[in-house]
C-alpha cells in the first residue's frame, strides 16, 4: 500500500454539513464518501476498518458455536404478513416486482431465519443452533444524520439462537452477552450494558450495549451505587418531591399566560408543582389526556407501552373541542377523555388548566379531584434516586453499538417453526435475536478516541498498523530505507502503508495523524547523517529515534503498550 498509488483522498477542513466528529473524521481521513442521504460509499481505509471489525465479530461468534449464512436482502411480503409486522413499521422499503408481488428489502431477518428454521428443524436433537451472518440492511430512515450512525443501508451482524425451552434460551442470550463484551472489549471501547425496550422486535426482554459519546442519539440511566443501568426509555427513578403547600382548591386568574415558566413565575411557585396536560389522539381508543410533573419530560416511548397502541400528538383545535379551551389552559379536573398520570403525581397538590381561557386552579390532587390511571412516564433526569438503592442516577448519552433480544416464541409460532420432543410432541422453536453494527463500532471509536489533530485507532481495528513516512521522495537513500522498513514491517506481520508522495513533510505528518494509523515511522535527514529513524505512537505521541534494524522491535513494543492500556 502506497499512498501514491491509493485511493485516500484526505480533506484539510471540516465539510460543512457534517456535524458529529465521527462524521468529519470519517470525511476528511477518506473513509467515507456519501452518495445520497444516509448512504455511504466505503473507500479502502474504511473498508479496511470494517474487515478487522468483521474479523473480530467473527471470531466471537464461531468461539460459542456461531454457523454463519447469507440471507437474501429481497424478502417475500408473505413472511412479514405472517408475522404480523407488515403493517405499522414506516421504515421499511416495500416494493412490487414485475407480476406485482409484494416484496420488502430486509431490515431485519426474524421472519426468514423462522421460514428457515420450520423447513430445517424437525427433532430436539436439532437444537440447539446458532445461526448468524454479516449483511446489509436497508432501512427507510426519516432523518439520515451523524454520519454513519443513521443511515438508510448498513452493514449488520445479526444472529439467531433456536432453542426447545426459555431455560436454554437464556444459556443462548448470556453466552451472546459474554461474546458481545470480547467483541467490544477488543475493538477498544469503553461501553454499558443496559435494560432495554424491546421495541418493534417485542418478545421475552433486551439489552442494549452503549458507547458513551456526546454524539449518541440515545440517553442511559446509570447508578454508580449498585449498577443499575437502562435505557431511559425504560428507565425509572424517583424524583425528589418538591415542599408541598397547603392549598385550598380555588380558581385563579392567569390571563395570557400559556407555559409552565409563565405560570410559575406570575404564581411564584416552584415548575414542580404544576402540571403539564397534553391531549393525545390514540389510534383505536380516541382521545387521552397525559399528565406529567412541570418539570419533567414525557417520553414517548413509555406512553406508547401505556397506551398499548400508536397515538399522535392531538391538534389544537382537537385541544379545544375535546377540553373546551385552547393549549396551554387545559387540565384534568372536569376533563371527559380518559387520563394517564406520570408516577410522580400520585402525591401531591398541584396547579393545572381549570379548562377555561386565562384561569388555572391552585390545590388540585391526582385521584382525589379527578380520576385516572398511573404509569411510569416521565424520561428520567440525573440526580433522581435510584429505585434499587437509592443513590442519585446519573444521565449519559450513547452510541447504540449492540443490542440482545429474547424473543421467545414471537416468530416461530405464525411461521410454524417447530419441532418434535423426546415424547414426540410438536413444540415451538424458542428464538433469540442479536444484533451489532460494524459502522457503529467504527464511528464509536472516533468518537471516543480522536483528538485535535484526527482519528486515534485501536489497534485492533486500525486499517493498518505502520504509517512510514518518506521526508524526501528524492533522497534516494531514504526512499531506499523506507522501502526495505515497509517490506519487512509486512515481512512480520504488520501492516504497513508507505506515503512515497512528493510532498512536504508537514502536509505528510499532518495526514499521518488525520489518518490515527496507530505509529508513525519517519526517514528523514537523521537517517542519512545518523542512520536513525523516529518511531512515534499515534495515542501517546512518545517517539523513539532507532537504527534501521531495530524498527519493528519498537513498534511491537509500542504494541505491546497499546495493550495494556
Amino acid at each position: 500500500m502506497r499512498r501514491s498509488k491509493s485511493l485516500v483522498p484526505t480533506l484539510r477542513e471540516d465539510p460543512a454539513d457534517a456535524e458529529a466528529l465521527s462524521h468529519r473524521l470519517m470525511l476528511r481521513a477518506g473513509l467515507v464518501r456519501q452518495l445520497a442521504a444516509g448512504i455511504y460509499v466505503y473507500l479502502p481505509l474504511g473498508q479496511r476498518v470494517l474487515d478487522k471489525v468483521n474479523t473480530i465479530v467473527r471470531e466471537e461468534m464461531n468461539a460459542i458455536g456461531g454457523q454463519e449464512i447469507t440471507m437474501p436482502v429481497v424478502q417475500p411480503a408473505e413472511l412479514w404478513q405472517q408475522s404480523g409486522r407488515w403493517e405499522g413499521i414506516n421504515e421499511m422499503f416495500k416494493l412490487k416486482d414485475r407480476w406485482g408481488r409484494d416484496l420488502c428489502l430486509g431490515m431485519t431477518h426474524e421472519e426468514v431465519v423462522a421460514w428457515l428454521a420450520a423447513h430445517e428443524i424437525r427433532s430436539y436433537r436439532d437444537l440447539p443452533q446458532i445461526w448468524y451472518q454479516i449483511q446489509t440492511k436497508e432501512r427507510d430512515e426519516a432523518r439520515p444524520r451523524s454520519g454513519v450512525l443513521r443511515t438508510r443501508e448498513f452493514l449488520m451482524k445479526d444472529s439467531y439462537t433456536l432453542d426447545p425451552d426459555v431455560a436454554a434460551l437464556d444459556r443462548s442470550y448470556a453466552a451472546h452477552e459474554r461474546a458481545y463484551r470480547r467483541i467490544f472489549d477488543r475493538c477498544g471501547l469503553r461501553y454499558y450494558v443496559v435494560q432495554s425496550d424491546t421495541g418493534m422486535m417485542g418478545g421475552l426482554g433486551s439489552h442494549e450495549f452503549m458507547a458513551p459519546s456526546a454524539a449518541g442519539e440515545d440517553e442511559v440511566a446509570l447508578c454508580a451505587g449498585c449498577g443499575y443501568a437502562a435505557n431511559v426509555e425504560l428507565a425509572r427513578g424517583v424524583p425528589a418531591a418538591p415542599e408541598s403547600p397547603v392549598w385550598t382548591r380555588q380558581e385563579v386568574a392567569t390571563p395570557n399566560v400559556r407555559t409552565i415558566a409563565e405560570v410559575s413565575q406570575l404564581l411564584g411557585i416552584d415548575p414542580r408543582l404544576t402540571l403539564k396536560s397534553l391531549l393525545y389522539v390514540a389510534k383505536t381508543s380516541g382521545p387521552v389526556l397525559v399528565l406529567v410533573r412541570g418539570d419533567h419530560a414525557l417520553h414517548e416511548r413509555k406512553l406508547a407501552r401505556a397506551l398499548g397502541e400508536e397515538f399522535r400528538a392531538a391538534h389544537p383545535d382537537e385541544v379545544r373541542g375535546a377540553l373546551g379551551a385552547p393549549v396551554g389552559s387545559v387540565g384534568p379536573v372536569g376533563a371527559r377523555v380518559p387520563i394517564v398520570a406520570d408516577e410522580a403525581l400520585r402525591t401531591g397538590t398541584y396547579v393545572v388548566g381549570a379548562n377555561r381561557e386565562g384561569f388555572h386552579l391552585k390545590g388540585v390532587a391526582p385521584g382525589r379531584d379527578f380520576a385516572c390511571r398511573f404509569a411510569d412516564l416521565h424520561a428520567v433526569a440525573p440526580g433522581e434516586a435510584c429505585t434499587v438503592c437509592g443513590k442519585p442516577l446519573a444521565v449519559e448519552r450513547v452510541i447504540e453499538i449492540g443490542n440482545i433480544f429474547k424473543l421467545g416464541t414471537k416468530y416461530s409460532v405464525p411461521l410454524k417453526a417447530t419441532y418434535l420432543d423426546e415424547a414426540g410432541r410438536e413444540q415451538p422453536i424458542v428464538m433469540g435475536s442479536y444484533g451489532i453494527g460494524p459502522a457503529r463500532i467504527a464511528a464509536a471509536a472516533i468518537e471516543q478516541l480522536a483528538d485535535q489533530d484526527g482519528v486515534v485507532w485501536p489497534w485492533s481495528i486500525a486499517p493498518f498498523q505502520v504509517y512510514v513516512v518518506v521526508v524526501s521522495v528524492k533522497d534516494a537513500a531514504q526512499l531506499g530505507a523506507a522501502e526495505q522498513i515497509y517490506g519487512e514491517c509486512w515481512g512480520q506481520g504488520l501492516e504497513a502503508i508507505l506515503d512515497d508522495r512528493d510532498e512536504r513533510p508537514g502536509v505528510k505528518f499532518k495526514d499521518a495523524d488525520l489518518l490515527g494509523i496507530p505509529v508513525r515511522i519517519t526517514v528523514g535527514n537523521s537517517f542519512v547523517k545518523e542512520g536513525l529513524v523516529e518511531v512515534r505512537s499515534r495515542r501517546t505521541r512518545q517517539e523513539r529515534r532507532v537504527g534501521q534494524g531495530e524498527v519493528v522491535a519498537a513498534v511491537r513494543a509500542m504494541e505491546a503498550e497499546e495493550g495494556r492500556t
